[in-house]
């Protein structure tokens, strides 16, 4: 009960947030482009040691691509999604880390846009309301509070609900952290 109260003790709650460079991995289509979006949310790092600390967060994330159909519509595909990755951390020194661990995606929303103007080419039906990807990724935190990490987000499970391609979410994610009460290293 000691080791847990102090490990309640030295969590650290902070705040995450930055660039996404999203694509999905499509079977049967080559014509797609990575989509620039934003990704924020809210962390809570817990150690267990010294060396290793478990990460677990809560993350509005907008994915998705841009693709072409014809030869001059490009389409820009926002899949939006609540993640909630769970990162295992080692703390490598002098404030840098290096983590994986899984996460979970809910879908709240699809918006499939050219020059701005909604089509309705894909909606929300058309994908899985869950995806599963695994997070690697590389960071540091500073004494401050602040931080900024990169972290690759690979899809593992096929998110297409219409049709047989298989559909993959990848992200590559780079962003700002601030730590609220300390750091957690």
């Amino acid at each position: 009960m000691v080791m847990a109260s102090c490990a309640l003790h030295a969590q650290t709650f902070g705040l995450k947030g930055g660039l996404n460079v999203a694509t999905i991995d499509n079977n049967q289509q080559n014509n797609i482009e990575s989509r620039l979006s934003y990704h924020v949310g809210g962390l809570v790092n817990i150690p267990i040691s010294p060396q290793l600390s478990v990460q677990p967060e809560v993350v509005y994330s907008s994915k998705g691509a841009k693709y072409m159909v014809g030869s001059n519509e490009q389409h820009n595909l926002a899949l939006n999604y609540i993640n909630i990755p769970l990162m295992l951390q080692a703390n490598v020194g002098r404030g840098f880390y290096a983590e994986v661990g899984p996460q979970l995606g809910l879908l709240t929303g699809v918006v499939d846009k050219v020059n701005d103007i909604e089509t309705g080419f894909f909606t929300k039906e058309d994908f899985k309301s869950s995806d599963v990807s695994l997070g690697v990724g590389l960071g540091y935190k500073g004494l401050s509070g602040f931080g900024l990490g990169a972290r690759y987000n690979l899809g593992l499970s096929n998110i297409n609900n219409a049709g047989s391609a298989t559909i993959k979410n990848n992200v590559l994610q780079v962003g700002l952290m601030f730590s609220l009460g300390g750091v957690g290293r």
